[in-house]
């Protein structure tokens, strides 16, 4: 498969803003507490802010991200450990309910986890093309 080197500029550029953006409107800029009361490991409000950072992180190296195959990899990881924990917390969670009581963070929750498997799989691609041939 073939992918411009303009296009995965964008990937990285469109995964920091997702996720500044989706956390900044979800949590209503951290003042919506139905986030972190669902989730208060991963989804408190200092979690959501180092979410913001590694959005800040994914812009700062989209155009550098040939020279920078390694952390590309920790992103790798990164969204699959969100994505992981997403899955566990949609299968042991009652997520009409929590759209009942807040529909912003029943929305957030129905959708970070997908957000989170796409991007793991961009950068599982940008990852591995990275090795087999430079960019």
């Amino acid at each position: 498969m073939k992918i411009s080197k303009e296009l995965i500029i964008v990937g990285f550029i469109l995964s920091g803003i997702i996720n500044i953006g989706g956390v900044l409107l979800f949590s209503r800029f951290f003042t919506n507490q139905a986030i972190p009361l669902a989730d208060p490991v991963v989804m408190s409000n200092f979690g959501m802010l180092m979410i913001v950072v590694w959005g800040l992180v994914f812009l700062s190296i989209s155009r550098k991200y040939e020279q920078l195959n390694w952390l590309v990899g920790v992103f790798v990881i990164e969204k699959f450990i969100y994505g992981f924990h997403w899955l566990n917390w949609i299968t042991n969670n009652d997520l009409s309910n929590l759209y009942n009581k807040d529909q912003m963070a029943g929305i957030f929750f129905a959708l970070y986890g997908i957000n989170d498997w796409l991007f793991f799989v961009f950068f599982l691609f940008v990852f591995i093309k990275s090795f087999r041939n430079p960019i």
